[in-house]
Formats: C-alpha cells, sequence, structure tokens
C-alpha cells in the first residue's frame, strides 16, 4: 500500500480509540440525563438523521474541492462538537447538538473511502484495502469500548472529551501527511454538482446494493442502540457491556486477517448472502440467551457476518463508480449506514418497549434470512453491470 494509505490508516485507529460516546449514549441518558428509553432512543436516532444528509453532501464536496480538504474540515469541526455536548444537560439541548454532529462526524467518511480507490486502483487490493481499515477501525473499538466501562464510573463528560480530542488527532494526521488524491482534470460537465449525484442515483446496481447494505445495517446497529438497553435491564453492569462489545472488535482484530483474502476467491453475492444470514442468526441468538457466555456467543456470530459484509460492500461500490464520482459513489452507500443509524435505535427501542425482546431478535433473523435471498437474487444484474464497467475502463486493443 503507497505511504499516504497508512497515515489514513493510522487516523481510523486513533479516532476509533476514542469512539467511547455512541456505544454508551443511551445508557448516559437514561442514567444521568433522566431520558426515558423511549427518549434515548429518539435522541440516539437524532445521529443517524444528521448522518444522511452527511453522506451525499460530503460525497460531492470530496469530489469538487477534493479528499484532503473535506476530511480534515470535517473532522476538526466534529471533533471540537463532540467536546462541546459533554457540558450540555438539557435534553432538547443534546438532542439537537446529537443532529447537528451526527451531520459533522460522518462527513469525513466518503472522502476517505474515495481516497482509498485513488490510491489503490486493483479491485484485489481494494478489497485487501478496505479490509484493512475495517481491522484497524475494530482494533481501536474494541480497546475503546472495553475502557470506556470503567472511564463512564469516573465521568461521561470524560468519554465526551477524549472522543472529540481523537477526531482532532485524525483530522491533524490528514493535514500534515496525506496529499490529495482526487484524479486531475476535474469533473466533466454532465458530472458536476447535482448532476453528478443525479447520475449515481440512476445507477440500479448501486441502488439496490445501497438498500440491501441499510437492512444489515438496522441490525448491526442494535449494538449501540437496544443491545446496551437490553443487557442492562437483564442486570449486567456497564463494564460487562463494554467487555462484551469488545469481543465484537476482538474477533474482527483476529479473524480479519485470515478472511480477507479467503473471500477474494468467491463471488461477492455469496459472501453477501452468507453475511445476511450470519447477522440475522447472530442476533436472533439473544432471544435464547440467557448467560453472560451466551451472549457472547451471539455477539461473534453476527460480527463473522459483518467480517464478511463491509469490507466487500466497499470494494463493490468503489468497483461500480466512474473515477470522477467516486466520492458521491461512497457519499450514496454511507448514506445507508445513515439511515440505519437514524432509524435502528428508535425502531428497536419501540419494538423492545411494546412487543418484547423476543419479537425484537426474531424480527433481526427474519431481516437477515430475507437479506441473503435478495443478495442472490440480484447477484447476475450485478456481476453483469460489473463486467460492463471493466470492459468501458479497458484500454483500446
Amino acid at each position: 500500500m503507497p505511504g499516504p494509505y497508512w497515515w489514513l490508516w493510522a487516523g481510523v485507529l486513533v479516532n476509533r480509540l476514542g469512539g467511547l460516546v455512541v456505544p454508551y449514549l443511551s445508557i448516559y441518558l437514561t442514567e444521568r440525563r433522566g431520558a426515558s428509553v423511549a427518549q434515548a432512543g429518539a435522541i440516539a436516532s437524532l445521529f443517524g438523521l444528521g448522518s444522511i444528509a452527511s453522506g451525499p453532501v460530503a460525497g460531492m464536496l470530496a469530489d469538487r474541492l477534493g479528499r484532503r480538504t473535506t476530511m480534515t474540515l470535517a473532522l476538526a469541526l466534529a471533533g471540537s462538537g463532540m467536546i462541546a455536548l459533554g457540558y450540555v444537560e438539557r435534553l432538547e439541548l443534546i438532542a439537537a447538538g446529537a443532529l447537528v454532529l451526527g451531520f459533522l462526524a460522518e462527513c469525513y467518511r466518503p472522502a476517505m473511502s474515495a481516497a482509498v480507490a485513488d490510491l489503490v486502483p486493483e479491485l484485489e487490493d481494494r478489497l485487501r484495502a478496505y479490509a484493512l481499515f475495517f481491522w484497524a477501525a475494530n482494533l481501536g473499538f474494541s480497546v475503546a469500548l472495553a475502557a470506556a466501562g470503567l472511564l463512564a464510573r469516573v465521568s461521561f463528560r470524560l468519554l465526551f472529551a477524549l472522543d472529540g480530542l481523537t477526531t482532532l488527532a485524525f483530522g491533524g494526521l490528514v493535514a500534515l501527511k496525506v496529499p490529495e488524491t482526487r484524479p486531475r482534470g476535474g469533473p466533466a460537465p454532465a458530472e458536476r454538482a447535482l448532476a453528478g449525484l443525479v447520475l449515481a442515483l440512476r445507477d440500479r446496481e448501486l441502488v439496490k446494493l445501497v438498500g440491501l447494505n441499510f437492512l444489515a445495517a438496522l441490525m448491526l446497529w442494535q449494538a449501540h442502540a437496544t443491545l446496551p438497553l437490553y443487557l442492562r435491564a437483564r442486570g449486567l453492569s456497564t463494564s460487562t457491556y463494554g467487555a462484551l462489545m469488545a469481543l465484537n472488535g476482538l474477533v474482527i482484530v483476529v479473524l480479519q486477517p485470515f478472511v480477507a483474502p479467503a473471500v477474494q476467491r468467491f463471488d461477492a453475492a455469496r459472501v453477501l448472502s452468507l453475511s445476511g444470514v450470519l447477522v440475522g442468526a447472530g442476533w436472533g441468538l439473544n432471544a435464547l440467551a440467557a448467560t453472560t457466555p451466551a451472549y457472547a456467543l451471539a455477539i461473534v456470530v453476527w460480527t463473522l457476518g459483518e467480517i464478511l459484509s463491509t469490507p466487500t460492500g466497499s470494494a463493490l461500490v468503489a468497483e461500480l463508480a466512474p473515477p470522477s464520482l467516486r466520492g458521491r459513489y461512497q457519499g450514496l452507500y454511507a448514506m445507508s449506514w445513515a439511515f440505519a443509524a437514524a432509524t435502528a435505535p428508535a425502531a428497536g427501542a419501540l419494538v423492545l418497549a411494546r412487543l418484547g425482546a423476543r419479537a425484537l431478535w426474531g424480527g433481526c433473523l427474519g431481516l437477515g434470512l430475507l437479506l441473503a435471498l435478495l443478495h442472490l437474487a440480484a447477484a447476475g444484474p450485478r456481476r453483469r453491470r460489473l463486467e460492463a464497467s471493466r470492459a468501458a475502463r479497458a484500454p483500446a486493443g
């Protein structure tokens, strides 16, 4: 991998080492700010609601202003905003801050993903590149979760401060060490401003992939929404929850280097279909779990599905995208995570409160199986679309 890639990788690791707030937000709101379960779920959803706009906006800025400028500005604003949010006490102001910070905190992602596609031209290397990012993020996140459970006993405000400072450190690395990677020559007239976003939206295979990833993200986001509330209701402490969620990152750190090379040999649709089965089954196991080891087993199963899907999806988006629209394509893909972040906490909390845990976890199992079938159905058209894209980019003769 080229040198700038590794500085981005290091920035992701540093940033995720400080990813302390979101996993404990619902606990913070209910235990420190007096919010109900429904209010905590709604406020957590505002992070996702704010990030919905960040994908297309940041993707367009990455294609227009450049990857480096977009990342630096976004990370500086997000880090400062996270520190400030730790000093806000009123729920309505926390809700407003969550909405704004949700937008700012996710603006760097499309630019970063586009920069990886710029720096790493070959499909197999891109899959490895995105897998290494995923590995670094979860290495940092597993450490952060374990530490956050202990730090939360001292001060929740400390979580906000450390989260913001590590985000600022990532921005500093980008500003000092990462050059601009946007392809030279600028966008074609038909690809300027909103016109480029319209072109991306007309790509049916991209839109289908975005929709299917949304379904997967709905389940994965329960880890930051209903799962902490559910485990606390079952008598688990914040430190135990932190240790369980650190297991998610630990499994990724241990297995990702072995899984990433292995999945390159298989069709992406089959990989994503298997991922849907594993994610659904993992969340479904919570309906049967009653002990900490059983909850740990459920986390391991859905984590295996996450390992399969996340790098594969990012690499597919990069392969679908024309070079001048990489930021917009990655922005739309990021928007699928944002829609899930906006809807999953509130929807999960509502189902948990009104229908109970078995309905929530059983629904995740059904959704995972449906996702697997939909990926298999999309395999043929997606393969033909990729073959056409490769043929169009191949040099004549």
